[in-house]
């Protein structure tokens, strides 16, 4: 006959997805059924041999999160320890009066070989490694889980926002951001399993004292009365037999708590353990030779082990000699004897002498040279390229290249963003020092230079790197200085979209949606209207916040209008009623009910005989009931903000471009809106009143 093959991916499937049931089956299996002494001694072998594994596999962990099934591996093990501590109990009674070799070879060689054959040894043994692994290992490595889980869960908002904070730079992107929200989810929830595995270990030491005592006092009684043997005998048979048990179980339950806390108690870097431990233990040549000094010394007093002592001074002395003269030989650069260069001859000015000025520009400080120099990585210049992609997706045009150079006339860590040659932005950046910025609802003070975030103006703190855990517990968002001049470069490159719009832009972004709707484009420039004055609408657009990724819309309106609408205001207005979803998911995303200010009737009326008198410039409106419209707005702005709202000021459409205008310097964190600019799909809900007093 044929034998029939299963596809691969099939046995692959169920060899997975049957594993855990088998496991399980097995131990319980092991409870129920009596096993013979020689598969007793396969199972004791493998229980040593994945103590050993997990124990290895700990100490090449860098991070924690890379042994994620720790907590569900330290379950399993000890409950195949207590599947064998039941095994082992019903051979030992059942067989244990045949010889010290009942319960299988394993179990007599811990017996004889470890602690001699004698059983007040082992039982003396036997209880120093339980006490080690109960009051020691596992109750410490318990406690560090339990304080891992509460830093863990505390210093949650603070990294996700620190996530936030990264992909607002642009520095990732939305994969890498849910990757690294879902791994710090994972660190709480493994720390806290870690918790609660230790709890497992613990019990398995107690059980491990009880399985012993009840062998040990079932032995006797077995061997007494079933099997009429001396008191002796028995007392020596069954006690040997049940520590030899005990021994085998506990030392791979000692060896399994040591990794878990070897795992829960390393810092994150990207070393393993044993690199960590080379490279900082044995990294300062002064310590080894003090520490040879003072082994060497106490070699001389009389009645110590001097050999002893004095190979090992030389040993240490030896060691510290060598990773001196390495530190050295590394230390040393042979200098490089450069040729005299010439002075070249002083030329006549020219036309090439008149630099253009750059649209974007970056001025730092000598010590934030490495940020942008490529030669020594330069993480900022591909944070910048980041940030002009996410620009590009999000607003609708390609910002122009940041032009970077160092500025000697800065300070040291200082920088300045500038547009079109004028400084609109500057702030200090401590290159190897973290920014924690306070969001608000951050617990404690740090130790550093107190200073405000220069993006946003928040309180904040310059901190040393060691203190970053700390912050992250604490609430604080912790950035670093990279990360600090690209948020502040981005804020203010979205905040003066307008001012980046040229010309160019204008015509690279019909040449692009020509490539889509070439008709379109020809049809409306420059028949309908001209460059420049698409250049004005779009601007107009951008001024207020609104993003111009919709450019076929923005077309198709404008076609459709210019043939009896000219003025750009006018034209605006238009493109954004058409634009009115989109404008509205920006400021509302996913909420069917919008929550908005409105004006007062009364001071409805008197802004339209305003605007009536003066025009759509707002020239009409007089002082006073300009300071109470300022003044009324602010307050109602706070109390949308206290809300969790957007603040965002609903008006008759006469009145939009009127107001926006007016209140785009004193409170530009106001969005205006029409009546008109409202999809029919949204319900308004009005929470507060603009001008109930004027």
């Amino acid at each position: 006959m044929k034998s029939i093959r299963l596809p691969a991916w099939l046995t692959q499937g169920l060899n997975k997805g049957l594993a855990a049931p088998l496991i399980i089956i097995m131990l319980l299996a092991m409870m129920v059924l009596p096993l013979p002494a020689f598969v007793l001694d396969m199972f004791f072998s493998f229980n040593i041999a994945l103590a050993i594994i997990v124990l290895l596999t700990s100490l090449y962990t860098v991070k924690p999160l890379d042994f994620m099934a720790f907590p569900a591996v330290l379950l399993v093990s000890t409950m195949l320890r207590l599947s064998l501590n039941v095994a082992s109990t019903r051979v030992v009674l059942t067989e244990g009066h045949t010889g010290p070799d009942a319960a299988g070879k394993v179990i007599e060689a811990f017996g004889h070989f470890l602690i001699g054959g004698n059983y007040t040894v082992g039982i003396v043994v036997f209880i120093i490694l339980t006490i080690i692994n109960f009051t020691v290992v596992t109750k410490g490595a318990g406690r560090i889980a339990e304080v891992g889980a509460r830093f863990a869960l505390d210093a949650m908002p603070g990294k996700q926002m620190a996530i936030d904070a990264d992909l607002n730079a642009g520095l990732i992107g939305e994969q890498d951001a849910r990757r690294r929200r879902t791994e710090v989810a994972q660190e709480a929830e493994f720390y806290g399993a870690m918790d609660g595995a230790s709890k497992y270990v613990r019990g398995d030491a107690v059980a491990g004292i009880m399985v012993t005592v009840i062998n040990i006092v079932g032995g006797l009684m077995v061997g007494l009365v079933q099997h009429d043997m001396g008191f002796a005998d028995a007392l020596k048979n069954y006690t040997l037999l049940a520590i030899g048990d005990g021994l085998v179980a506990q030392i791979p339950s000692l060896i399994i708590s040591t990794a878990a806390g070897i795992v829960v108690s390393r810092v994150a870097s990207e070393q393993d353990i044993g690199g960590q431990l080379i490279n900082q233990l044995f990294a300062k040549p002064q310590v080894l030779y003090i520490t040879a000094g003072i082994v060497g010394g106490m070699g001389l007093i009389p009645g110590m082990p001097h050999i002893a002592f004095f190979l090992l001074a030389a040993t240490l002395g030896g060691g510290a000699y060598i990773i001196s003269k390495r530190a050295k030989a590394a230390a040393t650069v042979a200098p490089v004897v450069e040729a005299p260069v010439a002075a070249p001859e002083q030329e006549e000015a020219s036309w090439q002498d008149i630099m253009p000025v750059d649209t974007l520009g970056l001025e730092v400080g000598y010590r934030l040279i490495p940020l942008v120099d490529k030669g020594q990585g330069g993480e900022l210049l591909k944070r910048i390229k980041g940030i002009r992609k996410k620009f590009a997706q999000e607003v609708g045009f390609l910002a122009p290249p940041v032009h970077i150079r160092d500025n000697l006339e800065l300070r040291p860590s200082a920088y300045s963003i500038t547009l079109k040659g004028v400084e609109i932005g500057n702030g200090e950046a401590n290159n190897g020092q973290f920014l924690a910025i306070n969001p608000g609802m951050a617990s404690g003070v740090l130790p550093g230079t107190a200073t405000k975030d220069p993006a946003f103006g928040l309180p904040a703190t310059w901190i040393d790197a060691s203190l970053r855990d700390q912050a992250q517990s604490m609430g604080y968002t912790v950035v670093d200085a990279g990360t600090v001049i690209a948020t502040h470069m981005n804020h203010l490159i979205t905040s003066h979209a307008a001012d980046l719009l040229g010309r160019t832009e204008v015509q690279n972004l019909l040449d692009h949606l020509a490539k889509d709707t070439p008709k379109l484009v020809e049809d409306l420039v420059p028949k309908m209207i001209s460059l420049s004055a698409l250049q004005k609408v779009l601007q107009n657009l951008l001024i207020e916040g609104v993003h111009i990724r919709d450019m076929r819309t923005i077309i198709e309106t404008l076609a459709e209008n210019t043939p009896t609408v000219h003025d750009a205001g006018e034209l605006t207005a238009l493109v954004r009623i058409a634009l009115g979803r989109a404008i509205v998911q920006q400021l509302f995303p996913q909420a069917a009910e919008l929550p908005v200010m409105t004006l007062d009737n009364r001071l409805e009326r008197l802004l339209m005989q305003a605007l009536a008198a003066s025009g759509a410039d707002g020239s009409g409106i007089e002082p006073g009931l300009a300071d109470t419209i300022t003044q009324q707005a602010s307050s109602a702005t706070k109390v949308q903000e206290n809300l969790g709202h957007t603040p965002v000021l609903l008006v008759p459409a006469p009145l939009r471009t009127l107001l926006a205008r007016f209140l785009r310097r004193s409170l530009p964190q106001v969005k205006v809106l029409s009546h008109s600019e409202i999809p029919d799909s949204k319900s308004i809900r009005v929470t507060s009143l603009v001008g109930g007093q004027a």
